[in-house]
């Protein structure tokens, strides 16, 4: 059988190359390759030709250089129709399927131990380079960057040739991934220059697409997940789901919010978010504990609520939230086996296990708006006790500072204008999301009330400043006792001096909270 039709496999990822190439033999394609690809076809069984036997030059320069030729690109951009005459006067033959995948650069560089050196030396020049040129040409050649399309690939050749919506498909993911892998370069090569104090210009995103979910915020709305192969360990991004329902936008944006509020503590912490907003916090000795401390901050609003933890999930845990509550995710850095079993109980419920958090954070908070994104560097102003200055007469006990200090961590992660109240390591009264502080405090105070939760005693923490004092005799009239804010109206002297005639204990951090 004569041969017809050229195919030119140099991959990276060999899953399946060698079946897809003998099932192109068998529709009478020339197989052309290079280095491990061609070894790997080879050992298959199969006839393979050399790149340099088509351009007549041996690789070069330890690699380098072997497909930068007229011999190659001149097969693959010779545009059907119009090009013969030129490829009959120089000898070069038509290439008509390229399948081209890069080396894996982000994989690579994630290696510590890795140098700078070769990581240059693993970025790869003539992959991307064929694959624009074939792109480009996708009226008349067929580029296949993944292997999952190696199978509908074959279909259309068995049924003559991939019609002109397929090829556009198969060029589409083509610059898809060069683009990625020129995004990965350039966020690699920028990160090894000192941090920039500015943000990115230009902004370059290139996230692969891992998982379409459920819906959005809303049944009507089409929602997916990208994760950045870059981003550190221990997010919500990369976990692992063990059990329950397909997750959704709402699921995971909660999961997030409840995830980075408890990594927040250092001893072991239990956080409850509902609707973005953390309804219940505690800290304790045990998981188990902390757990019983923040659902009992707000059984009301932790129905159906995502729960984390910032130790492994044992049963003693799992089972308290299954005979408790129904919950819509439960996120923790590991889930024991027997902690799995308890949860199997109720398998609609999402179990997801986020890993150790690495050392590494995301770099940027990133939003969009309609027509473009908002981009911020992401809020980790939280300033230790030694920074916290006192404006009051009275000065915290240390009892006061430790719940000063947990309630405004909580804070951060409440949407603005938010209120904290907290008492014994645990919040006992949660505002958010209103346009008046004030009333962010009495439906703090209202939330204490309903689950008998004494504020008598208590502390206070104000995502921003109290703009007028009122705030502050309202808090007087819960029984709280300390206050913590970042200070800077210009009415701080008016409540300072409202702290005082209440003998409050008030303390500064010079650092603001809001949260949108």
């Amino acid at each position: 059988m004569s041969l017809s039709r050229r195919a030119l496999l140099s991959v990276s990822d060999k899953r399946d190359v060698a079946d897809f190439a003998r099932q192109l033999a068998d529709l009478s394609f020339e197989l052309v390759s290079t280095g491990g690809t061609a070894r790997a076809l080879r050992e298959a069984s199969l006839n393979v030709t050399e790149v340099s036997e088509l351009t007549g030059f041996p690789e070069l320069m330890d690699g380098r250089v072997k497909t930068l030729h007229p011999a190659i690109h001149g097969g693959l951009l010779a545009r059907r129709g119009v090009d013969e005459e030129t490829l009959d006067r120089h000898g070069i033959g038509t290439i008509d399927l390229l399948v081209v995948n890069l080396y894996p650069f982000e994989q690579l560089v994630a290696d510590p131990h890795l140098s700078v050196a070769d990581a240059i030396e693993n970025i790869d020049i003539g992959g991307p380079a064929m694959l624009r040129a074939a792109a480009k040409n996708h009226d008349r050649v067929a580029v296949v960057v993944d292997a999952r399309d190696y199978g509908r690939v074959i279909e259309s050749y068995r049924n003559g040739e991939p019609d002109a919506e397929l090829r556009r498909r198969l060029a589409v993911k083509a610059y898809a991934h060069t683009a990625r892998y020129d995004t990965a370069i350039s966020r690699y090569l920028e990160g090894l220059s000192e941090p920039a104090d500015a943000p990115p210009d230009p902004l370059l995103l290139s996230l692969p697409k891992t998982a379409e979910l459920r819906y959005g915020e809303n049944p009507h709305q089409y929602a997916a997940l990208y994760v950045d192969p870059a981003a550190p360990t221990g997010t919500v991004a990369q976990a692992r789901q063990h059990q329950g329902k397909p997750l959704s936008f709402n699921n995971l944006a909660d999961a997030d919010t409840a995830l980075e509020c408890v990594l927040a503590f250092e001893e072991p912490a239990c956080v409850i978010v509902k609707h973005s907003n953390p309804c219940g916090v505690a800290t304790a000795d045990s998981s188990r504990s902390a757990y019983d401390l923040a659902y009992q901050g707000d059984p009301t609003s932790a129905f159906g609520g995502v729960i984390a933890f910032n130790r492994t999930l044992d049963a003693h845990a799992a089972s308290a939230i299954i005979e408790r509550q129904y919950a819509e995710v439960i996120v923790a850095p590991r889930i024991e086996n027997a902690a799995l079993d308890a949860i199997s109980a109720k398998p609609r419920i999402r179990v997801l296990a986020c890993g150790a958090p690495s050392a590494g954070s995301a770099a940027a908070d990133i939003r969009t708006i309609a027509g473009g994104v908002l981009l911020q560097s992401r809020d980790r102003g939280d300033p230790d006790s030694t920074a916290l200055k006192t404006v009051t007469d009275r000065q915290p006990t240390e009892a006061e500072l430790r719940d000063l200090m947990f309630a405004w961590r909580v804070a951060r992660f409440v949407k603005s204008n938010a209120i904290v109240f907290a008492h014994g390591g645990r919040t006992v009264g949660v505002g958010a999301g209103q346009m008046s502080r004030v009333v962010s405090a009495r439906i703090a105070a209202l939330k204490a009330e309903e689950e008998g939760l004494p504020l008598a005693g208590a502390v206070m923490a104000s995502d921003a400043y109290f703009p007028f004092r009122d705030g502050i005799d309202r808090a007087a009239e819960y029984g709280i006792r300390a206050v913590i804010q970042p200070g800077g109206s210009i009415r701080d002297d008016e409540v300072i001096a409202a702290a005082n005639e209440r003998d409050i204990a008030m303390v500064f951090t010079g650092v603001r909270h809001f949260r949108h």
